[in-house]
């Protein structure tokens, strides 16, 4: 009988176990799982900022009048965008060029390319690892073909 007891003790002590090495092996999955996803997350964040900026920088930059206020005008353009997109003190560089160059490229039948480049921070990886901030590239591109008609203002003398 004394068998039969410590079989019964030993089975109540091991009661309860499972639950606890389940619950654990969830937290050591699911830490990871939702690292991966926010990290994601804000890349695609990121490309969708960079995308639109780069969209809207080649469009500010071909209705601007003239290639220098086209360059001001598009790098505001790229900078409201990624700060839309929660982005707002990230560095980005925006690069500018025509064809046929070396005309302007304000003259019908130019065609714009705009290159927006930025990068974002991958989220909470430097507390793991205790290195610095680590950082995923991104870059697009929008090309814009100028008009071959553009708009004139009216002169004083030609105005009724």
């Amino acid at each position: 009988m004394s068998v039969l007891r410590a079989g019964r003790r030993l089975a109540r002590d091991d009661r309860g176990s499972g639950l606890i090495e389940l619950t654990w092996l969830g937290i050591l999955l699911l830490v990871p799982l939702v690292w991966i996803l926010v990290s994601v997350f804000t890349v695609q964040r990121g490309s969708f900022a960079v995308s639109g900026a780069a969209r809207a920088a080649g469009r500010a930059y071909v209705l601007a009048p003239t290639d220098d206020l086209g360059v001001e005008r598009a790098r505001a353009a790229a900078r409201q965008v990624l700060a839309d997109q929660g982005l707002k003190d990230t560095p980005f560089d925006l690069t500018v060029s025509c064809a046929p160059y070396p005309r302007s490229c304000h003259s019908g039948t130019s065609v714009v390319t705009v290159r927006v480049a930025s990068s974002v921070r991958i989220p909470v990886l430097p507390i793991f690892l205790g290195g610095g901030s680590p950082r995923f590239a991104l870059d697009a591109t929008q090309v814009v073909p100028v008009g071959q008609y553009h708009q004139v203002a009216a002169k004083a003398a030609d105005a009724p």
